[in-house]
């Protein structure tokens, strides 16, 4: 039975890897190979009511992540409806490079960790596609990007899915791994952004038109949904520490005060003006098969873990690297090439809590190296994905001209956080 569930789990991640080649949407992939493998377990199980209630148990905490990712998606597209980031965009006025790839890389890196990688990096490669003519510049400001939005997202809750799935798992609070994480992952961010700078020389020529499209809704507006989001997104930590409850419970609070919001704000209006500003246009905007994917790797991981398999394989490996360091950077750098999701879904699975506490050195390590490890390589994030399709960036030019740079912020953090680590026992 074991032996039938791996050979279906890895045969699904290699056509979820190969997306792009055989043309077949990872989340109906995934979707299936979750569904195979419970039902592998079920077949060679002799009590079936035990499978059942095991699959209904995890599809319990499984829920928590996806609402909380389907209610913040949901926000952040409302925010966009409104043209807010314009707010943000509109304020960019310099014209040095060097002093601007700064600006750029600070505020994806603290945007990130406000909204989350995959949004922030979409916001700022929208913005340098405004205020940068010059193509080969903007590579490397896309590189960057990308290097910043991880970084970022890896040291707030809600800035990275794997980071909010160890968050709402339990495996970390969110004082923690921002007080933790938060200089790792600002040395992963100023370490290529240093190399980087010395290439960069002279002013930014900027396209002759700046504006994208001539709708315009009021400022006001602009800046209610803005900063009403933002509250929201912010407050969800703070929601969770002061009643106990999860985290999905503080957003979908958050969307329900939002969603008051906007229809107090466009009330005057018709109903087909209306249309565009409503949540429920935002709902069928954002990419539900996102959140499918997630569901169905998360289901086959969770069969994993009903199984044993993930126990058989956390006993394996602590055997063979007996380095709780070595094991956590090892995951980061097969990051860049497997997804994430799954990785951080197997290693809570291998590792419980009564092993690794909440807070355990091994939790926070491993939001780091999970969240930043992706920017190796292009292919290796959701970051990286959203600027290679919008920036066209060749996978190759990224590996000659970035994925060094990556390598090198993402072991100077490594070694920052174990030696801080060490510092603060």
């Amino acid at each position: 039975m074991s032996t039938l569930i791996l050979i279906i789990f890895i045969g699904g991640y290699l056509l979820i890897a190969s997306e792009h080649l055989i043309k077949i949407n990872k989340a109906a992939t995934a979707l299936i190979t979750g569904v195979l493998c419970w039902v592998a377990y079920v077949v060679f199980s002799s009590d079936h009511h035990l499978v059942a209630d095991q699959l209904t148990e995890h599809l319990g905490e499984l829920s928590g992540i996806l609402f909380f990712l389907l209610s913040a998606m949901t926000i952040v597209e409302l925010i966009d409806q409104h043209d807010g980031f314009n707010i943000i965009t509109e304020r960019i006025r310099n014209r040095d490079k060097r002093r601007l790839l700064w600006i750029i890389s600070f505020l994806t890196f603290f945007l990130s960790a406000i909204l989350d990688n995959l949004t922030t990096t979409i916001v700022l490669i929208s913005l340098l596609r405004k205020i940068m003519k010059d193509e080969k510049d903007r590579l490397y400001f896309a590189g960057i990007v990308i290097i910043a939005a991880n970084a970022g997202g890896a040291w707030s809750p809600i800035g990275d899915v794997t980071t909010t799935m160890l968050w709402i798992g339990g495996q970390i609070t969110a004082f923690k791994i921002i007080t933790k994480l938060i200089l790792p992952s600002l040395i992963c961010l100023i370490v290529p952004l240093v190399l980087v700078s010395f290439r960069m020389k002279g002013t930014v020529e900027r396209p002759e038109d700046l504006r994208t499209d001539g709708k315009a809704l009021p400022v006001l507006h602009q800046k209610i949904i803005l900063f009403s989001g933002i509250a929201v997104l912010i407050s969800v930590p703070v929601f969770k520490t002061l009643t106990g409850l999860p985290p999905y419970m503080g957003i979908l609070l958050g969307l329900g005060i939002i969603w008051i919001i906007t229809e107090i704000l466009h009330r005057s209006k018709d109903d087909e003006e209306k249309r565009s500003f409503t949540v429920v246009n935002a709902l069928r905007k954002i990419d539900i098969s996102t959140i499918l994917f997630f569901l169905g790797i998360l289901i086959a991981i969770s069969a994993m873990q009903s199984t044993g398999i993930l126990t058989k394989l956390s006993d394996s490996l602590a055997k063979s690297v007996n380095n709780q360091s070595v094991i956590v950077i090892s995951i980061g750098l097969i990051s860049s090439i497997v997804d994430n999701v799954p990785l951080v879904a197997a290693a809570q699975g291998m590792y419980d809590l009564v092993q690794y506490p909440t807070d355990h050195y091994f939790w926070e390590f491993l939001a780091y190296c999970a969240g930043t490890g992706g920017s190796a390589l292009i292919i290796g994030s959701a970051a990286g994905v959203a600027a290679m399709g919008m920036e066209k960036i060749n996978f190759f030019w990224y590996v000659k001209h970035i994925t060094w740079l990556a390598l090198l912020g993402f072991f100077s953090g490594a070694f920052f956080y174990i030696l801080q680590d060490m510092v603060l026992k």
